[in-house]
């Protein structure tokens, strides 16, 4: 069994100089999708162009009867129905959720995997209880050092077998800000399948692999959880051997609508000349964002757009628009973010194995044809 596992589930590898995407690339690609940029125009993201990354497969897991289990070391062990959550004091909290592997597909080498461009990202608000809210009803131990997170997907990766599982430090699942949640509604509905229907976890700030869904056990260990999504997958390597350092926050990212109109199979952009409204949005789970500048001549001169004001939703993206005269020609459009603490996106991307944290900036070519 052990050996048809690993037949079947090949370590990772990176695509060769004239690799395109293959067929196993485009089968996650269908099972996978990303926001369509036009989508950036909404506040919240409506469920059905959130992105989505399915690691296995969506679980059958209906509401009745799904409980979830807080154990380990704690004072005493919940097992809690979705009636028993509910009871709760409910919160609410928006909250932008970016793919780890956000721009894996523009590296060189790439690495073979979801081949996600930009549009691996999506806002919600998502309502449920307070995880130290759980933490403080079970009682925390003495010696708890991790809260390790498990869902009800179940599959293989690179020769292992496996249920989803991550874990959070302690002091990050117990902080008031950002407050991580077990959630069960997603924009004041329950949570559609593939988002985790019926608990999952939101963790505010970090890559989605930590927002484990279709969530049912934590437990709480003395000793920092060594598992294959924690020590092998989601870490910044150089090369296949060293151990790296674990992806966490989000860093800084702008996107722009695409403005003007597309090609149906390039997905080039047409506009016409004269003024046009540049805007998109940009989030970091590092620090707040501070500042997007826009370039309309391929990242040679950089002026600033305006952001829209704080709204006090502090872990989810922010609006921002800037003028542009369009003028017969091409022109190749981007923006960037700057966040408080000094962050700022690459114009050139430093490149790691995963393909993890790419936020190099984007880049939209347009058309502008001339009067008539």
């Amino acid at each position: 069994m052990n050996g048809r596992i690993g037949d079947i589930s090949p370590p990772g590898r990176l695509a060769g100089p004239a690799e395109g995407i293959s067929p196993e690339e485009l089968a996650l690609a269908t099972r996978n999708h990303g926001l369509p940029l036009e989508a950036l125009r909404y506040d919240l993201t409506p469920p059905g162009l959130h992105y989505v990354l399915v690691h296995y497969d969506i679980p059958d897991c209906g509401a009745d009867g799904w409980e979830l289990t807080v154990r380990g070391r704690v004072r005493t062990a919940l097992t809690l129905d979705l009636a028993a959550l509910r009871s709760f004091p409910p919160v609410t909290h928006r909250v932008t959720m970016e793919c780890a592997g956000n721009g894996r597909a523009r590296l060189s080498p790439r690495p073979v995997s979801q081949p996600w461009l930009v549009e691996a990202v999506g806002t919600a608000e998502w309502t449920g209880v307070p995880l130290r809210t759980l933490f403080n009803e079970a009682g925390v131990g003495p010696d708890a050092v991790e809260a390790v997170f498990t869902g009800a997907d179940h599959g293989v990766e690179r020769g292992v077998e496996q249920d989803y599982r991550r874990s959070l430090p302690l002091d990050d699942a117990l902080a008031s800000n950002p407050e991580v949640l077990v959630a069960y509604a997603m924009n004041g509905a329950p949570l559609p399948p593939q988002h985790g229907h019926p608990l999952r976890l939101v963790v505010p700030g970090w890559y989605g692999m930590a927002h484990v869904k279709w969530l049912r056990d934590i437990e709480l260990t003395d000793t920092p959880y060594t598992g294959f999504q924690q020590q092998v997958a989601y870490r910044f390597r150089q090369s296949a051997d060293e151990a790296g350092e674990p992806v966490t926050r989000i860093a800084p990212r702008a996107l722009m609508i695409p403005p003007g109109f597309p090609d149906f199979m390039t997905r080039a952009r047409v506009v016409r000349p004269g003024p046009v409204r540049l805007e998109g949005r940009a989030w970091s789970g590092r620090a707040p964002v501070t500042k997007v500048e826009v370039s309309t001549d391929d990242g040679r001169g950089w002026y600033g757009a305006e952001l829209a004001p704080p709204d006090g939703h502090d872990w989810a993206w922010r609006r921002w628009h800037a003028p542009w005269t369009a003028t017969p020609g091409d022109h190749v459009l981007s923006a960037r973010a700057t966040d408080a603490a000094g962050n700022t996106q690459p114009l050139t991307q430093p490149w790691n194995r995963g393909g993890f944290a790419n936020n190099l900036v984007q880049r939209i070519a347009v058309y502008c044809p001339a009067e008539g």
